[in-house]
């Protein structure tokens, strides 16, 4: 096992070095693991690197747009649906889905799984790979741990997926013995469990690894496709001398990265790219800091009678010497700070950061110089939104798809999932996804539709007959269908068509009704018609004349 774990570390040695230099100018107080362990020992982190924050909240925009667009806590973004079905669904079936996607989100907002994603994002923006672990648990159904960076490690399978783990991380003596038991710990920590006190909050450094359950030494006898492992680090690896091990059905976490290069098992984000111009930004206004202090309080060179005898160097002050010529105070040279230039120049690098975190496309609305019209800013979204389609659909396949089938999973588990109606029992379920991002993305479906039907009201006005080329209900059903209209909103298929069928037959009732009262109205008018010799025009029409 610690073969495996050396491999994985060895294997992320090169981007510990460069996430160490992210964090020191966009997020210092954070990531204690991309420390030295001196450094971490006495948590010397600070904001050392940092003079303009641009890069830091261009991150946190980038990660709350994120967060907002795609998995928004305040409205419904994922919709259930069986795999491979595109014709509808019977009513029993779309209700059952929609009640399965309801207690899903429900659960996700009674825990911590948002908090969790938030961090994710964030984690992603800035360095590209990003850890969670989700597990079961017995208040909240499921709970979510965050990993930080420098603390995990990564390893790919041939499909270059994210099959496994390992962190090496550390615990207090009452956390570890709390959570193995003290009969699985060592000797030293059973010890310092004993005598208490202070020896409670001494450290355990602890090595976890989750990989596939391999038909190897440690496998975990059942139906598990993965397991996982923990023991004390500094413990003797000796057959069986292990804090736990348990196995999965599903990988428990999710590993997403924002941009893979070749066989890379971790990913490369936005802040890597703006790396160079926050740099700049720092040099630059520091540049800036120390014209501007040189202009206001410039270094001088003074007579030497001055020395040792009190000055007054303050705006309006005087300093009073005895009548000697030439002597006082001068600076020393002259700063003249193209502070205009340099103003212009600091602010285009800001720009270029922003526009690297795709600040422009979730503050587009704010950034507008005049009042747009929605179907122009719509417009700019959607042609920005091109550059994070790739970046969506690797999130979408790295960590929600299973991030959902993980939590559905436990929801079963635990009794949660309604009983199935007879069309969907043992169908393969599939995830769509209709958050804000998302479903931008996915309007184009419904622009066509929208341009289609309001052509056809346009020639209805001069060829009624045009209203009977397209299939209105279908075009009704598949429209709700691409905006996520709940089920429940529409009769089933089967009412729809016997009430169509009804108010088709009411109309054909009323129609002959309409036709039968003028035909009597008709056949009154020619009954009291006179067409001369006592006869009227029905008598005569009848042939009775």
């Amino acid at each position: 096992m610690m073969s495996v774990v050396e491999g994985l570390r060895t294997d992320r040695l090169p981007w510990w070095t460069f996430w160490r230099e992210l964090a020191d100018f966009y997020l210092p107080q954070r990531y204690v693991y991309l420390q030295s362990p001196i450094e971490r020992a006495k948590r010397t982190s600070r904001n050392q690197f940092i003079l303009d924050g641009t890069g830091t909240m261009a991150a946190r925009t980038l990660a709350s747009g994120m967060m907002n667009g795609i998995t928004s806590p305040s409205r419904p973004w994922i919709r259930l649906n069986i795999k491979g079905r595109r014709e509808e669904l019977p009513q029993a079936a779309r209700v059952w889905l929609d009640e399965v996607t309801q207690r899903i989100l429900l659960v996700m907002a009674e825990t911590n799984f948002y908090n969790s994603l938030a961090i994710m994002y964030l984690d992603l923006a800035v360095f590209g790979s990003a850890a969670c672990y989700i597990y079961e648990d017995f208040e909240d159904v499921f709970r979510c741990y965050n990993s930080p960076l420098g603390e995990f490690y990564l390893g790919q399978s041939d499909r270059q997926t994210v099959n496994i783990v390992a962190r090496e991380f550390s615990y207090k003596v009452r956390q570890v013995v709390e959570w193995f038991g003290e009969e699985n710990c060592s000797e030293g920590v059973r010890e310092k469990w004993r005598k208490g006190g202070t020896q409670w909050n001494d450290d355990v450094d602890l090595v976890h690894l989750i990989e596939p359950n391999y038909d190897t030494p440690g496998r975990v006898a059942g139906n598990f496709e993965f397991r996982e492992t923990y023991w004390e680090a500094k413990r003797p690896q000796v057959d069986g001398q292990v804090l736990a091990r348990r196995g999965y059905r599903e990988l428990p976490g999710i590993f997403p990265r924002w941009e893979l290069t070749a066989n890379d098992s971790y990913g490369t984000c936005p802040a890597m790219d703006a790396l160079g111009d926050v740099i700049q930004l720092q040099q630059e206004t520091k540049s800036k800091g120390q014209g501007l202090d040189k202009m206001i309080s410039p270094p001088v060179i003074a007579d030497i009678q001055l020395q040792h005898k009190p000055t007054a160097l303050l705006p309006r002050g005087i300093t009073y010497v005895a009548g000697v010529n030439n002597v006082g105070v001068k600076p020393a040279y002259t700063v003249q700070l193209p502070l205009n230039d340099l103003s212009m120049d600091i602010a285009q690098v800001q720009q270029r950061i922003k526009e690297t975190f795709h600040n422009d496309l979730f503050r587009m609305i704010s950034n507008l110089d005049t009042v747009r019209s929605a179907t122009e800013i719509d417009a700019r979204r959607e042609e920005k939104l091109v550059l994070l389609g790739p970046v969506l659909e690797r999130f979408e396949n790295e960590a929600l798809d299973p991030a959902i089938q993980r939590i559905y999973s436990i929801m079963e588990r635990a009794g949660l999932i309604p009983e199935p109606p007879p069309e969907v029992a043992g169908a393969e379920l599939e995830i769509q996804y209709v958050s804000v991002l998302t479903a931008a993305q996915t309007a184009v479906a419904t622009i066509p539709i929208e341009r289609w039907v309001g052509f056809i009201g346009n020639m209805a006005a001069v060829r009624p007959d045009v209203l009977n080329i397209p299939d209105w209900e279908e075009t009704i059903r598949y429209y709700g269908t691409q905006l996520g209209v709940p089920a429940k909103l529409a009769v089933p298929r089967d009412q729809s068509e016997a009430a169509s069928a009804q108010q088709a037959q009411q109309q054909q009732l009323a129609q002959s009704a309409a036709t039968g009262g003028t035909l009597a109205d008709a056949g009154k008018t020619l009954s009291e018609t006179n067409v001369g010799g006592g006869a009227n025009a029905l008598a005569q029409m009848l042939g009775n004349g």
